[in-house]
This record gives C-alpha cells, structure tokens and sequence, in this order.
C-alpha cells in the first residue's frame, strides 16, 4: 500500500472532503493519542477525520523525554497494571510496529549502598525484565545485569568514583517522539483518514444535547466550515478543558498540567557508554543518549500559565545541573547546554496534590451524547489509549464496527526495515552517499528512504548537508514540507528536524537556507520567506531570554515576547 503524503495539495482536499460528507468519527487533537486514534479508526473502516489547531505534536508530544518505557517508578508505586500494560507496547512498538523510530537504549542505575539498595534495585529490575518477557513481546531486549564499581565506572567514566558502590544496567527504549507522530499521522491517511493541521475547532455542532460535528477554522487559508460526524472524539491532552468548554458542560474530570524542562549537550561533554538514571528527592532524572548529543530531564513542576509555549526558567536549569552534577567527575555549566525545551505532561486531576505522584493511567468519558474524551495516559500507551477511545465511540454508533487491528499495522516505513537496514553499505554504494548518511535517513524515514533519495537524485543539490546543521540533508527540508505536512520554518527546525535544539545557536543560522527551500514546495513569496526567519529569530531570542528569567511568571512573560507565525 502507497503511504500517503500530507502535502498542501493533500491538506486542502482532506479539508474540503471533510466538509462535504458527514463523517463516522471527528477527532480534534494532532499529538500522539489523537493521532493514534485516527488510525485506530481508519483501521477499523471507519471515515475518519483529524484536524489539529497547530502543527502535528506541537504539544506534549513533540516535548517528551523521548522514553518509549514501562515506568520503573511505577513499579515502586505497585502499579503493576500500567507497567504490564506499557511493557507489553514498548515490545510490540520495537520488533513489529516502529522498528525504524524506536530503538533500544541501555541505562546504568548507580547504587549509593552496599547490600540492601542492590537487593531491592535488582529485584525491581528483574521484575521489570519479566514481565517484560511475560507480556510476548519483550525478547528482543538483553536482560539487566549488576556491575561492580570497577566495572561501571569502565561504562560510564564520567561518574565521581565517590557516586556509587556499584551499578545495575537495564535496557528501555527511545524515540523521536514528533517524528514518530508525524507517521501515525500518514499512516491513517494511507488508510483513509483525512488529516489537516493548523486547522482549528472553534465550536462544536449541536443538535438539542447531542454533539454532531465541530465547526473547524482554516488557521492558513481562512475561512470556517463544519465538519459533521456521529461522533467527535477530544485528544487534545492539556487542552481538554478547554476545548471541553467549548460546549459548555462541565467535564467528568479535569486535567493538570505538569512541566518537565531537558537540556541538550554535546555527547563529548558525558564520557559515557551508557544512559544514566539518577534518583532525586522528587522522582527520576535521566540522562539519555540522543545521536551526538545527550537529553537530561525532567523536571515535574505544576504549570498553569501558557500552555502552547511553557517556558524554562533558569531556576529550572540550574535544577538539573545541580543534580546531574551530583555525579558527574567534570560538571557542566550553562555554557555546555546547546538547547533547552519545555513540555507539559496532561495528568488527571484531583489524585494527589504532587503533579509528580498523579496516576499516568487514562480515562475515557462520554460527557454528552456524540462526544467522547480521552485524557490522560503516558506516551507509551497511546495506542492502548486510542483503543478505548473508538471503543467508547463505536458503542454509540448505528451499525456494527470492527475490533481494534492497530497491534499488526506497522507504521509507514516499518514494513521491511530489517531487510532494508542491512542492505545499507549497498544502497550507501549505490547512491554515492556515506554508509553513516544513509543510517542516519533509515533511523528516521525507514522503508520511505528512498523518497528521500529520489528526490536527491533528480536534484543533486539536495544532496548536500544544510549549512551549519549538517547532521541533516537539504532534501529532508523539502520533504518535510511535500510529504510530512510541514508548513512553517518552526515547524521543520523543531520538530521534522531536531535543528532548534541540537545546535548552539539553536537554528537560527540555517533559518533562511531553510525557509528558501520550504519556499520551493510552500510556493512563498520573497516576503513570507522573511516573515518566517524573523519571526523564528524572535522565537528563540524569547526562549534564551525565558531560560535567563528566575520563576514560572517572568519565563511565561518573556517567552509570550515573540508573537505566533502570520501564515502566507
């Protein structure tokens, strides 16, 4: 099966089908679950619409800890149900589903004591290991294995020798969470959904109590229509409330916001073999192999100002230095972090107190009639989260509906990878690139790699690395825009690419490079080409001087500095 592009040409028919014919279900949120959702609907021969008010995962799924993972920590808190449960799709998400964007990382826990501490760390990663084993699906990981000190300072040389009496190594698993949503998101497509970003519900159709569609705002064209459906499903995560207030009724439950900030740093600053999960006073830091790079987070800290940009402080940067270099024998300064972001996790209110020890576990509500709400869950389980939700809807549709088949439907560029990874040092030969350049294309795009090569091959500039981020190819720019629904500079520098946090300068030196081949495919104008570079040069200078800013309210203030991008 074609996988199918999401193009402009592609945006504006999905837009216009949608308003033409009524559909079985309407969801309204682009991040993981949402997304999720429309293929598990799709899946299920369902007409399917998603629309999203701004770019795919631009919220808490573009901003995760890039962790696909069964949560240790919850085991600590007995909820063996959740970790089970996310277990089970971490092993379905590496050997059948996404093999190509998720991938095995392993992790060194230091232990502080002799004795006791190893006994009950071990137990709980053994524990972990087999229900890992247990759920079907997690064979293809090493199991843990206990290490000297000796031998875990030989793995991970950046620890102070007076940080640990000896190690446990475990394995989970890592993803390029906006990437891998942009996939969902094409997948569906490829199997009937009709997808559109920067597409906004600004209102909900209703007929006496019952929901029957949304009226959905053109956010790039202009222009509003309705879209209607026998069901609408909410994913949209922190939104929920209010988009939960645009009928408003009073939600069944409400959902808290919780920011967690990372720092980025070159991988030569943390001499290191291996991921690290350190213990604070209020939950887990990690610090986690990223290409060239090294992620260190998270914060947990309640957040209730803006919620499109939540912003870093320098209270919380200074957090996470303090405790990386806790263990580190050369600690690391402001001078070492090359990017920083901020996301907010949506947790069920009304729990605890502590965003920290909120339940990751989901809820699915039907509030009124025609529509039904998801919130809730954690990045790994979205697909168990899409599930419930079509399940919920289904129940209230007026014929007979398929069971959930999303546990045997490979994402695009899944279906072969294996057999296309090994053959890299050939298709390295054939296209004249190096073998690293090409594991680089297959780490991201899978199967679709060749997309990608085509188009160097009928324009050989593409070829070349982008000036100043040379990790990257000038035709992954261009493709982003053909086929993966970018439509802003933001767009590709912080979310097709990873450009606006694995550089110094945070992009803003391959902005107009990238803008001029956006501009090819967009159909730009020399002055929308400007309106982008400047308005992504404010953007960052709103975040370096949020990240300068003491607490929540004056990074809030700072980062609200740079207004959002005026479409073309």
């Amino acid at each position: 099966m074609r996988t199918a592009n999401l193009g402009p040409a592609e945006r504006a028919g999905a837009l216009a089908r949608m308003a033409e014919h009524e559909l079985d279900v309407l969801v309204v949120g682009g991040g993981v679950v949402g997304a999720g959702t429309a293929l598990d609907a799709a899946t299920r021969g369902l007409t399917t619409g998603l629309v999203e008010a701004r770019d795919w995962a631009s919220g808490t799924s573009s901003r995760s800890s890039k962790l696909i993972h069964g949560g240790l920590r919850y085991l600590e808190m007995l909820d063996f149900a959740l970790v089970r449960e996310a277990l089970k799709e971490r092993g379905l998400l590496l050997e059948r589903l996404a093999p190509h964007l998720v991938k095995p990382v392993p992790f060194l826990y230091p232990l502080q004591h002799r004795g006791w501490e190893r006994w009950y760390a071990g137990s709980g990663v053994a524990l972990y290991d087999a229900m890992s084993v247990s759920s079907g699906h997690g064979r293809g990981l090493p199991v843990h294995r206990h290490l000297s000190r000796r031998k875990a300072l030989r793995v991970a040389p950046c620890l102070r020798k007076d940080a640990l009496a000896g190690a446990l190594q475990y394995y989970d698993a890592q993803v390029d969470d906006a990437r891998f949503v942009t996939a969902l998101v094409r997948t569906a497509a490829s199997y009937g959904a009709l997808a559109a970003n920067r597409a906004r519900v600004v209102g909900f159709l209703r007929e006496g109590e019952r929901v029957v569609g949304a009226r959905v705002k053109d956010v790039e064209q202009g222009g509003e229509f309705e879209v209607r459906a026998q069901q609408v499903i909410n994913a949209t995560g922190v939104w929920t409330d209010d988009t939960q207030a645009l009928i408003a009724e009073r939600g069944q439950f409400h959902v808290r916001a919780s920011k967690g900030i990372h720092l980025v740093v070159p991988r030569d600053r943390v001499n290191s073999a291996t991921g690290l999960i350190l213990r604070t006073e209020k939950s887990v830091l990690f610090v986690i192999p990223w290409g060239r790079h090294w992620i260190i987070g998270t914060t947990d800290t309640q957040w209730d100002l803006d919620k499109a940009h939540p912003a870093a402080s320098s209270a919380d940067i200074d957090y996470l230095l303090a405790h990386v270099n806790e263990v580190l024998s050369t600690p690391l300064t402001r001078d070492d972090v090359e990017g920083v972001y901020a996301g907010l996790r949506p947790l069920l209110a009304g729990e605890s107190e502590a965003t920290s020890k909120l339940s990751r576990e989901h809820t699915v509500a039907h509030p009124v009639p025609g529509l039904v709400v998801i919130a809730g869950g954690k990045y790994t389980t979205y697909r168990v989260m899409a599930k419930d939700a079509v399940d919920e809807a289904a129940r209230a549709l007026d014929h007979r509906v398929a069971e959930c088949c999303t546990e045997n439907v490979p994402l695009a560029g899944a279906e072969g990878y294996p057999a296309l990874w090994n053959a890299r040092a050939r298709l390295a030969a054939r296209t004249g690139l190096h073998v690293a350049r090409v594991e680089h294309l297959l780490g991201r795009y899978g199967t679709l790699t060749p997309e990608l090569l085509e188009l160097v091959a009928e324009h050989p500039e593409l070829g070349e690395p982008l000036p100043y981020a040379d990790d990257y190819l000038r035709a992954e720019i261009v493709y982003a825009c053909s086929h993966e629904g970018a439509r802003h500079l933001d767009d590709v520098l912080t979310r097709r690419t990873r450009i606006s946090i694995e550089t110094f300068d945070r992009g803003t030196r391959s902005a107009r490079e990238c803008a001029e081949l956006m501009a090819t495919v967009l159909g730009w104008s020399d002055e929308q080409i400007e309106r982008e570079v400047e308005h992504y040069e404010k953007r960052v200078e709103a975040e370096r001087e949020s990240q300068l800013q003491p607490d929540d309210q004056t990074a809030d203030a700072a980062r609200l500095g740079a207004p959002e991008v005026a479409p073309g």
